[in-house]
């Protein structure tokens, strides 16, 4: 199963969206926030990041969404660190929100990395009226 995890400055942005698009796929548990720094500062922390993709990765591939420049910074330091060399950490040039929960619902229904990277960066074509 592809795991998910969420970036942002804020821990309670991350958590807050971690929540929703859980809630939005009952079940899944292959979700975490890697929000804020240790102290609870806003700020991003690459450790954070690694240990959250981690904690996610079954083997299937992690999709990472970013909140802001700096974030997708510290998740590309993490997926270094990590040594990805098969690509299986994957960053989505996506909404934050929206695609989180479209990836939560594709993960939790199945999808490949692929599929779920494609339906999230989808989500900011989306209109909301």
């Amino acid at each position: 199963m592809v795991g998910l995890v969420i970036v942002s400055h804020s821990w309670k942005i991350a958590e807050g969206v971690k929540d929703l698009a859980s809630q939005m796929a009952p079940g899944f548990d292959g979700i975490r926030a890697a929000g804020g720094l240790e102290d609870g500062e806003i700020g991003t922390d690459a450790t954070r990041i690694m240990e959250a993709i981690q904690a996610v990765d079954q083997g299937d591939g992690v999709v990472i969404l970013c909140d802001l420049g700096s974030a997708i910074m510290s998740a590309e330091t993490a997926i270094e660190l990590l040594e990805d060399e098969e690509g299986k950490y994957r960053i989505a040039d996506a909404p934050v929100v929206e695609g989180a929960i479209v990836a939560a619902v594709e993960a939790a229904g199945g999808e490949d990395l692929e599929s779920i990277i494609a339906s999230a960066e989808d989500a900011r074509n989306e209109s909301k009226l």
